[in-house]
């Protein structure tokens, strides 16, 4: 995960991750904060993460009894300080990518479970990953904020997946080199298809907000450019003709004369 983030050379640069709980790890929060991001889960049972995951600065003894929310157990900060310099060196090695995040994972797992180093970086976690529980608790917004972020994976692998599988589910591929492009190939239609809805409806923006449509232009921002009812994914594609130029601009005007409601539903 922090692999992909850093070493992201797009110009789109996220700030916040999400994931489901089969992307999580004990040392997520401790990377991903020590470079300025923030990872942003979803859980799948709340209420048994937060039994199992949250952890304060008191013993939980010290918490009133009536309280819904109570720690588990006390942080050890001691630990973490007596280990700083062991975290900072992993923490510079990813920064100067001499090493990669599976790789510190891989080997904080090979360790003895009462490896000091290993402890101190899932306590160092465990910090973070209370205060975002508690956030996520407390703020409805963050929560649709998450749960909307991994709507948009969710649609962008659904896509994918129609793509990949357009030849009725068969699979063309009998090496793993093969099956490596067939996957490449599935990714550059995807984000092409991606790219013509986001461009289309770009410029259909464009157009309302300059006929004064409000109403119309409003509605547009909330059209996911992830869309394929109108892409024909059992077409024969043929890299060697000259491609026909699309016309861009006559397609947003007949567009324009559509109900946006009629353009969400493709």
């Amino acid at each position: 995960m922090f692999d992909i983030l850093y070493n992201n050379t797009t110009d789109i640069q996220p700030e916040i991750h999400s994931t489901d709980t089969h992307g999580t790890n004990a040392v997520n929060f401790a990377i991903l904060t020590m470079f300025g991001y923030q990872f942003a889960p979803r859980y799948r049972d709340i209420y048994d993460k937060v039994g199992e995951a949250l952890y304060g600065c008191k013993h939980p003894s010290l918490y009133d009894a009536g309280m819904v929310l109570k720690p588990i157990r006390k942080l050890s900060p001691e630990l973490i300080i007596e280990e700083w310099e062991n975290i900072q060196r992993i923490m510079v090695s990813l920064a100067l990518k001499t090493t990669t995040q599976s790789t510190i994972v891989r080997k904080l797992s090979a360790f003895a479970r009462k490896n000091k180093t290993r402890r101190a970086l899932w306590e160092y976690d465990n910090i973070f990953r209370s205060l975002y529980l508690l956030d996520y608790i407390d703020s409805p917004p963050l929560r649709r904020h998450v749960q909307q972020a991994l709507n948009r994976g969710e649609s962008y692998h659904q896509l994918r997946r129609a793509v990949s599988h357009a030849n009725f589910g068969k699979l063309r591929f009998k090496t793993e080199h093969e099956q490596h492009i067939w996957g490449e190939c599935a990714r550059l239609l995807t984000n092409c298809i991606i790219y013509y809805n986001a461009r289309l409806l770009s410029r259909l923006l464009g157009y309302k907000e300059a006929a004064g449509d409000v109403q119309g232009a409003a509605l547009l921002k909330h059209i996911s450019p992830v869309a394929w009812q109108h892409i024909n994914l059992y077409g024969r594609y043929e890299f060697r003709n000259g491609p026909e130029a699309i016309n861009i601009n006559e397609m947003v005007r007949e567009l324009a004369q559509l109900p946006v409601w009629l353009v969400m539903t493709g």
